[in-house]
């Protein structure tokens, strides 16, 4: 039973884009650009998850930080109070495609000062029908100008109420809050029902082989949205974000548009984003836009971490409703040393592992507080509201369930051999990347066994111009590093074995698979 919304000076239900557009021309802070689409500057610019709190009186049910029942109902009530003069926004859609046995009703209501993310939240949902029940929603209650009542991050609050299905946001107007406040508790409901939410990109490849479907997964900024649409034998999208993983194997998307990010957004290696975010239909939210509309995709002077909203409409993108069953699965690794651009994992166990690792360089996405640093986040989904080691288990319940084969590799997509002021180290670019999801897709590809890690590494993949990149060994023995190589492999075997321990609940054999 979904809650009741609190009682508002006014309230406008689904406006459409234009009503929405007349709305955001008011705020102080939009823009409208060269494109003839509004930007807004945001006071926040990435996720505030030091301000995020399960609401729980029982904190053991999760390893995110709880508030309990007590406190949550306090700030519930200042947020009510505070709506009750307030002029809100109602928007309501569906997370799931009409067809999804995993469809469930979702709205946002939110104050009218920040349009902007209503109208790039009702981009994301699937339209309301007239199915669509009011008692089923996931419910995003949003109020960006009223600071958090108590002691919390910045006056941010953000309380995730999974009893009720309702989550409330506090002083926060980055659009990200409201999409992953119906996502996340999505992903929560999908565990309960048996599958498993993750935190990844899908696309359909074409092969002489029939149809391949790609799921990436990947912290936000490490080359999901990017991997997921680059077209490898004219492949199309289906889903940049959130997809669900069932017994079988079948898979189902969640949005119907995309949140992408803008920086360094370049229409020769990027041209779907690109030609999508430069339409008046976009939403463009912390990009740089100079006094005369002109925008920048490259200049970060207020934040690397700007984005931009569009409905698959808008781009040639894959039937969600056609998807079916996943073939591999690619895990997104920013690294800067020892990582080869793709590795195969060599059993479900180390599938497991490397899943459970979420191993990558951390980007301004997850704010200043994850940019720049080495991060683990299991699954690369900050997301998931339970322990870790159950996300890692129902993976490998969903590949013991497949009755074809299903493989998992791991994707660099950062560089080899050193961070980006060493001389000596290589970058894995775009083309590199596509040209390794496209072989893996037709089979392509040949492998040997790494003799420190297991997995198994690629001796040649069609039209990869540096096979340096594909066996970072080879790389470091050849530059006369080979002891610092040996270094680093005994380094990183340690924190990773050291790391899982406290995954206690994993399945035998994951953490002896990492060697």
């Amino acid at each position: 039973m979904a809650i009741e919304l609190p009682k508002a000076k006014s309230v406008i239900a689904n406006p459409s884009q234009d009503e929405l557009k007349r709305y955001v021309a008011k705020m102080p802070n939009a823009q409208l650009t060269e494109f003839g689409n509004y930007n807004v500057k945001a006071r926040v610019t990435a996720r505030s998850a030091g301000s995020t709190f399960i609401v729980t009186d029982d904190p053991s049910r999760t390893t995110k930080q709880t508030i309990p029942r007590s406190e949550y109902e306090a700030v519930a009530r200042a947020q009510e109070e505070y709506i009750a003069d307030k002029d809100m926004i109602l928007v309501e859609g569906y997370i799931g495609p009409e067809n999804s046995p995993l469809k469930r009703p979702a709205r946002v209501y939110i104050e009218r000062a920040n349009a902007n993310i209503p109208a790039m939240q009702q981009q994301l949902y699937y339209p309301k029908d007239a199915d669509w029940r009011e008692e089923d929603a996931l419910t995003v209650i949003y109020t960006p100008n009223c600071p958090a009542p108590g002691n919390y991050p910045d006056d941010r609050l953000v309380t995730i109420d999974l009893d009720n299905w309702v989550t409330r946001v506090f002083n926060i107007d980055y659009f990200g809050e409201s999409k992953m406040g119906g996502l996340r508790m999505w992903m929560e409901w999908v565990y309960q029902q048996g599958a498993l939410a993750m935190h990844a990109g899908a696309k359909v490849i074409p092969t002489a082989g029939g149809d391949k479907v790609a799921l990436i997964v990947g912290l936000s900024g490490t080359g999901k949205t990017t991997t997921t649409f680059t077209r490898q034998n004219n492949s199309l999208p289906v889903q940049d974000d959130i997809v669900a993983l069932v017994a079988g194997g079948d898979t189902y998307s969640t949005e119907n548009g995309c949140f992408a990010k803008t920086y360094g957004l370049d229409p020769k290696y990027e041209p779907t984003i690109y030609g999508a975010l430069t339409k008046s239909s976009a939403w463009l939210e912390n990009v740089a836009v100079d006094g005369n509309g002109k925008v920048d995709f490259f200049d970060d002077s207020y934040t690397a971490n700007g984005r931009g909203t569009f409905s698959l409409a808008e781009i040639p993108h894959f039937d969600p409703r056609k998807l079916g069953k996943a073939h591999f699965l690619l895990i997104l690794n920013r690294n800067e040393s020892i990582i080869p651009a793709v590795a195969k994992m060599a059993s479900k166990e180390q599938a497991i592992a490397y899943y459970m690792l979420g191993e990558t360089k951390g980007t301004s996405a997850g704010g200043k507080a994850e940019a720049g640093k080495f991060l683990r986040v299991p699954g690369t989904n900050p997301f998931f509201m339970g322990h870790d080691y159950q996300q890692g288990n129902r993976l490998g319940e969903m590949i013991d369930s497949m009755d074809y084969d299903f493989q998992v590799y791991v994707l660099n997509t950062g560089r080899v051999g050193g961070g980006e002021d060493d001389e000596r180290s290589k970058k894995v670019k775009i083309p590199h990347t596509s040209a390794i999801v496209k072989a893996i897709a037709e089979g392509t590809i040949e492998w040997e066994e790494d003799p420190d890690f297991g997995y198994l590494v690629a001796t040649s993949v069609p039209d990869f111009d540096d096979p340096d990149l594909l066996q970072p060994r080879k790389l470091y023995e050849k530059q006369g590093r080979a002891d610092e190589y040996a270094e680093l492999v005994a380094k990183l075997k340690a924190e990773r074995r050291e790391y899982m321990k406290q995954h206690v609940g994993l399945i035998d054999g994951v953490v002896d698979s990492l060697g």
